[in-house]
């Protein structure tokens, strides 16, 4: 194959130099040079070459998607129903959260037909075997492929032709047409191009295992993420055995979708319930905690918010949230000191979301501040109610959307009261469930009085 030439460009002035230096020649930018691989120029045959033919948007043929179910429930869920023909998908996470399990584990559950290959860069073939048979995986029609070089990657999934393949991880690959070392920024970019354009062009759905920095995101250039179709984040403390997974980008289905699984001897498996995870399972009603009926992607969530308030031992009070919006708690506290009288200036403010749940919808203001509130006065709030609103800066108490699927959902797991926002309430009664529907964030804490 002969070998590309290589530059190193300025991501500041677009200027082009033959070696790396640390500051750009041209405009003196310090650490701005990237490497790239250069184009070919085009062999001109005679003279002007033909314009592109450009097509009317409404003659492009739309066929329907065609999905495979990768043979786990929930990551179905968060792909959006299943793979697509020469889907990209992109998923990251913290060393030892499962990246690697849960691939591993879905291709040894696809159809014997479907033609499955693991490339692993990071394990040796052996390892990658001792672990499914740790598992129990049928693995008969996974192949199995131990490289990091690019272009022999590349002839394997021509070779192979598989429908579905990983590649674990993209921080290792490294191809020859690039000097740098793998797992740098060009390197990263280059592989992952190919990688794409590989998948497209042969219609196979390709997952792509992305390192995380120890700010969370995953590691290498952003157009990373930009070159895929999907990214997902798989998310959890390694200590516990509960795993999310989330998609934050899908251009196959929705986003923000939740996926939850439990990391058991036998590998990750799916979490049916997920609102059971979330739940804190109290002996006694307890002052501080609410239950929240939150949404993520299209599925309808119960997760408990507890607060606890007690009073400052330093001069000015701390405020501290785990799970949710921190600058969204100072605001909550000022609107409940302005329009319901509650006094917590001189009070340290704890605001947690169970289960290590990530909650950034504003319809949880409504919970945090009854479990403030029921923190602050010592009154419980009893466990089978659930709450959820957005509260304005006026006070008011704001409609969260599908409102209808949350009361449905907290009906289903056996909550007997709901504390809603006046457009939420249902026109029609549910079944089992009284809801109590106030405008104001004043009607609410004196409808806690009186639960």
């Amino acid at each position: 194959m002969a070998r590309a030439k290589s530059a190193y460009v300025c991501s500041d002035c677009g200027a082009t130099a033959l070696q790396w230096f640390g500051s750009c020649p041209s405009c003196g930018a310090a650490g701005t040079l990237s490497e790239t691989v250069t184009e070919r120029p085009a062999a001109r045959h005679g003279g002007r070459r033909s314009a592109p033919s450009a097509v009317r948007l409404a003659d492009v043929a739309t066929p329907e998607l065609q999905r495979l179910s990768s043979g786990v429930g929930e990551l179905d869920r968060v792909l959006g129903g299943g793979l697509v023909a020469g889907q990209v998908v992109l998923i990251g996470g913290d060393p030892g959260i499962g990246k690697s399990t849960l691939l591993l584990q879905a291709l040894a559950r696809l159809p014997h037909e479907s033609r499955a290959l693991y490339v692993s860069g990071e394990e040796s073939a052996e390892q990658v075997a001792i672990r499914a048979r740790r598992l129990g995986l049928d693995a008969n029609a996974v192949h199995l492929l131990a490289e990091i070089q690019l272009q022999r990657i590349l002839d394997a999934l021509e070779a192979h032709a598989p429908r579905v393949a990983v590649v674990d991880s993209i921080q290792t690959l490294w191809t020859e047409e690039l000097q740098s070392a793998p797992g740098s920024v060009a390197q990263v970019r280059e592989c992952a191009a190919q990688l794409a354009r590989h998948a497209k062009r042969c219609g196979m759905a390709l997952f792509i295992i992305g390192h995380v920095t120890k700010e969370g995101a995953i590691a290498g250039p952003r157009v990373l993420e930009h070159i895929v179709d999907t990214v997902l984040y798989f998310e959890g403390d390694p200590h516990s055995a509960f795993r999310l997974i989330r998609a934050v980008k899908n251009r196959f289905g929705a986003v923000n979708e939740l996926g939850v699984f439990a990391m058991t001897d036998k590998g990750l498996r799916a979490v049916s319930n997920p609102s059971a995870l979330f739940l804190q399972q109290h002996a006694a009603d307890v002052a501080g905690t609410c239950v929240l009926a939150t949404l993520e992607g299209t599925r309808p969530l119960l997760v408990e918010v507890q607060a606890l308030v007690d009073a400052a031992q330093a001069p000015s009070a701390r405020r501290l949230s785990v799970g949710l919006e921190p600058n969204r708690l100072a605001m909550l506290l000022a609107v409940l000191h302005r329009h319901a009288g509650i006094q917590i200036a001189d009070q340290d403010v704890f605001v947690n979301a169970v289960g290590g749940v990530r909650i950034g919808e504003p319809a949880a203001d409504l919970a945090v501040s009854l479990a403030v509130v029921s923190s602050l006065t010592d009154r419980p709030i009893p466990g089978k109610v659930v709450v959820f609103g957005e509260i304005g800066l006026a006070g008011e108490v704001r409609p969260a959307p599908r409102g209808q699927e949350r009361l449905k959902e907290a009906a289903k797991l056996g909550f007997e009261t709901a504390l809603v926002p006046k457009a939420n309430q249902p026109k029609a009664k549910i079944a089992g469930l009284e809801v109590i529907a106030v405008e104001r964030i004043e009607q609410a804490v004196a409808a806690l009085r009186n639960l």
